[in-house]
């Protein structure tokens, strides 16, 4: 028995208020949260998780509740994280996104959950992965993360996700030569939206331009981080002069950039198409199980780097050798790293 027993099984009883306990427990780290995270490890493997990330303004919330319609009108069910700037009054999330969804959420097939940053980097809240499993273990099929528009260091949501969206604006254009390679490198889709002002075709060939360039000819037969062109999305090379190294499961997905209108739903169900041959082609490379192993294995070294920073700095002697140190570092006496690793020689017992 457990201190939450009875949560846990109401949250598999189904019950919302179960879900956002559980959540919020996880959120915050309170007293059984790992034990909780043990209870539901392993469900929802099969949740589909999709990121979607850019600058303020691109209208993410837009695509978003357009993409909840269109997975609702298929029957999937939906779960959002909403991660939001933190109030530097309250610390709690703006809940913007959340207000912008509104007109979805009422819907029993949706989840809409706000986080804060809380000072977090990436664009990330600090628990939103675990988060995400939570809702993937309460049963939504797709899960739907949009983080905040902190500009280009929302790199973390590639980890977290299975499939990342980078959507822009024509006013994006100025700023698309400095973007950070790591963000085009992040992206298995471009989404340019508001594709009816001035600007939006000729940021759309700039985005092309920088991926191409990215990739090149030289790199068409190594396999690639990301995408497939749609036009040839589940098709295999048949050539007889192709050799085995270029066979499907090696086929690199070559980033789609699409236009859209998301006042209007204009370009949404083309963007829902990319995102599902997307899916396809992780399945069909074998990329799906990498993605997700790598995911987990971040996710132990973070732990593990949290584990030691307590026994080190809580738990340990780390801040005494520190404090008695101090002087002769001052004098130059002893170095930084001899410091280091007379704390380290301290944790280590």
């Amino acid at each position: 028995m457990t201190q939450h027993d009875d949560l846990l099984a109401r949250f598999r009883a189904g019950q919302r208020a179960a879900l956002a306990r559980v959540i919020s427990i996880v959120e915050n780290q309170r007293e059984g949260f790992q034990e909780l995270l043990h209870e539901l490890h392993g469900g929802g493997r099969n949740a589909r998780r999709i990121g979607i990330t850019g600058p303020p303004g691109a209208g993410k919330s837009t695509i978003t509740s357009n993409l909840i319609r269109l997975l609702r009108e298929r029957g999937q069910t939906v779960g959002v994280v909403a991660v939001d700037p933190t109030s530097p009054y309250t610390g709690g999330a703006l809940l913007g996104d959340r207000i912008r969804m509104n007109d979805v959420a009422s819907d029993e097939g949706v989840f809409i959950r706000s986080m804060a940053t809380r000072g977090a980097l990436g664009g990330l809240a600090a628990a939103t992965r675990e988060v995400i499993d939570v809702i993937a273990a309460y049963g939504f099929e797709v899960i739907l993360v949009e983080t905040v528009g902190v500009g280009q260091s929302e790199l973390d949501i590639a980890a977290a996700s299975d499939t990342t969206v980078v959507v822009l604006v024509p006013e994006s254009g100025d700023s698309i030569q400095t973007m950070k390679a790591g963000l085009m490198e992040a992206a298995d889709l471009f989404v340019i939206n508001k594709a009816d002002r001035p600007g939006a075709p000729r940021l759309a060939r700039e985005v092309e331009m920088m991926l191409h360039l990215r990739m090149g000819q030289a790199m068409r037969n190594i396999p690639a981080h990301h995408g497939v062109d749609l036009r040839r999305a589940g098709k295999k090379t048949t050539s007889s002069s192709t050799s085995s190294s270029t066979s499907t499961e090696h086929r690199a997905w070559e980033i789609p950039v699409l236009l859209t209108q998301a006042e209007g739903g204009e370009g949404l169900p083309e963007l829902l198409a990319a995102l599902d041959a997307h899916t396809a082609w992780l399945e069909e490379t074998g990329e799906l199980v990498r993605r997700r192993r790598a995911r987990l294995e971040e996710r132990v070294r973070d732990a593990v780097h949290q584990s030691l920073l307590l026994r080190v700095w809580q738990d340990g002697e780390g801040g005494a050798i520190l404090e008695k140190s101090l002087e002769a570092l001052d004098a130059g006496e002893v170095t930084p790293y001899e410091v280091a690793a007379r704390i380290v020689r301290a944790a280590a017992g």
